[in-house]
């Protein structure tokens, strides 16, 4: 998808800096892929002690067929 957006010259630089990344379009790629794997992962995590996710489940003794 094609788009104009206006970024902060300065935080930019940084990321272009601080990364191997050389292009602002792969720089804003990797931005948001990497923020909607966060957000998967922080999903994830809030099922933690739910009824989602046992935290008593022993996934080794389930392997070995013990569970």
């Amino acid at each position: 998808m094609r788009t104009n957006i206006v970024l902060d010259d300065g935080l930019v630089e940084e990321a272009l800096a601080v990364s191997n990344i050389r292009t602002k379009r792969e720089l804003v790629d990797r931005a948001l892929r990497e923020f909607v794997a966060r957000h998967k992962r922080k999903d994830l995590m809030d099922l933690y002690g739910s009824d989602g996710i046992d935290a008593e489940y022993d996934y080794k003794a389930a392997r070995a067929g013990d569970a």
